[in-house]
């Protein structure tokens, strides 16, 4: 046998320079592989545009719109963004339409697990947005987020429940939110409402609103469009509506100065 054949090569399964590795020379599980940044959603791809959620007398109504964006393209048309979690809660979410679908399949499958304990508990809706802030931090920290901002309503208890959580994870409460150009555009008009009628707001009114806020998002939102689904969740339970459009009026052109 040649002495040769017995050696073992030089540095064997040890490290390359600039990489780490753990004894005997495997991968760290801690420590990501020059492929692992593909892995890594670094930009959207199917976006969807802004969630509108608004507090009324008895209940909670929220709409988003029927529009998956492919960068600037209004690719896909008919793509709902409104799910029923449970007879007390609904979601929706903005950002990437992928990790909504994610997102989607994890709390189904946390509804089936509860169904099969039939204990007669299930989550409340301040536990679904507690669960989705958790959720999402967690993704965030690991540096891999799901670039969505996600928006939680439900009726618990004789009380209503709205609240918004972003792909970082911060998450907040309050008697309307509104995601995307929403925030600045819809949010103004949303807040007047609830000054002039305080705890007084009717679902009536809640729904004019909110379809005046669909309607300017529509005018002024270039990933934004004129047909959307309306989700109300009452003490009766949850109401998602087949998707609707308004009429535009666009008379408003003539008034818009400064793009010429």
């Amino acid at each position: 046998v040649i002495m040769a054949d017995l050696m073992q090569p030089f540095w064997q399964g040890g490290p390359s320079p600039g990489l780490f590795y753990e004894y005997p020379g495997k991968w760290s599980s801690d420590v990501a592989s020059p492929s692992d940044a593909r892995n890594r959603t670094s930009q959207p791809t199917v976006t969807g545009t802004s969630v509108l959620g608004l507090k009324f007398t008895g209940g909670v109504i929220i709409a988003a719109d029927t529009l998956g964006s492919y960068g600037s393209m209004a690719r896909f048309r008919n793509v709902s963004r409104v799910m029923k979690v449970n007879d007390s809660t609904i979601l929706s979410a903005a950002g990437d339409y992928a990790d909504f679908q994610f997102i989607k399949a994890e709390i189904e499958q946390m509804v089936i697990d509860e169904e099969v304990l039939n204990d007669g508990f299930f989550m409340s809706p301040g536990a679904v947005h507690s669960w989705m802030t958790r959720m999402l931090y967690h993704r965030r920290s690991k540096f891999d987020p799901l670039w969505n901002s996600v928006t939680v309503a439900g009726f618990y208890n004789g009380e209503s429940f709205l609240g918004s959580v972003d792909k970082i994870g911060i998450a907040f409460k309050s008697a309307s939110v509104a995601s995307g150009f929403g925030a600045y555009l819809a949010q103004p008009l949303m807040r007047k409402a609830i000054e002039d009628n305080g705890d007084n707001l009717s679902y009536e009114k809640a729904r004019h609103v909110i379809e005046e806020c669909l309607k300017v998002l529509y005018y002024r939102d270039a990933r934004s469009y004129n047909r959307y689904e309306i989700a109300v969740v009452t003490k009766d339970g949850v109401k998602i509506e087949k998707p609707s459009s308004s009429k535009p009026d666009w008379n408003v052109a003539n008034v818009v100065r400064g793009f010429e």
